[in-house]
């Protein structure tokens, strides 16, 4: 792959799944930045809903044992609370559906990560929780009272496949696509669908910070 060799014991692998192809391009056309891998990084699509998630992390983890592989979904989202816009972007603390609650790891070396790669962005953080359809209007209500802040079909499923494959760290971050005020469905959010793609092209370098971060001595 290139780059500066890392010394022995550091290469640690990271897996960034997302869901479509569209992620997927942002992902891999995006800017790396001048923040070294610490590891092999793959990024692959699962396809949409749980389900999908489940099968294609399970296969990419299959042959790595005991784990230790980093696992990062990443992507789009619909966020939940008003006041939140196309290209916020969302850091889980931890991700919940009906299958349970998975802890994210390293949340606020994300966060710090993100605020240095995309300067201007907000970054919300807190619980992102799973579903297995696209969630419109008043659902939203529903899903926030449960203390979410941003919801997506596939960021829950991947975690939770990732960490019974085996013990490694797992995050979420997505960019809000869709937000209360900012409905996709209604006629003009194009817009706010291209300053998304833009935003998820701009934050490997984050993905890359935080993945370092996991090698650092714990204080």
């Amino acid at each position: 792959m290139g780059g500066a060799q890392e010394p022995p014991g550091t290469a640690t692998p990271l897996l960034i799944a997302c869901a479509l192809g569209i992620e997927r391009l942002a992902l891999r056309t995006g800017r790396r930045g001048g923040t070294p891998r610490p590891g092999p990084v793959s990024v692959i699509r699962s396809g949409m809903g749980p389900r999908a998630a489940e099968n294609a992390v399970r296969e990419a983890l299959g042959l790595d044992g005991a784990g230790g592989t980093a696992v990062l979904a990443a992507g789009f989202c619909a966020g939940l609370e008003p006041g939140m816009h196309p290209g916020d972007l969302v850091v889980a603390e931890e991700t919940r559906d009906t299958g349970g609650t998975t802890v994210c790891t390293g949340t606020g070396a994300m966060v710090d990560a993100l605020v240095r790669a995309v300067p201007g962005r907000t970054v919300h953080t807190g619980p992102l929780t799973g579903s297995g359809h696209v969630v419109r209007g008043p659902e939203r209500a529903s899903l926030r009272a449960t203390g979410a802040i941003a919801v997506d079909m596939e960021s829950a499923a991947t975690l939770r496949t990732a960490v019974r494959t085996g013990q490694r760290p797992v995050a979420a971050v997505r960019v809000v696509v869709d937000a209360p005020e900012h409905e996709l469905v209604r006629i003009g959010t194009v817009r706010g669908g291209i300053s998304a793609f833009r935003v998820l092209r701009a934050v490997l370098p984050a993905f890359y910070e935080w993945h370092r971060s996991l090698l650092l001595p714990r204080r």
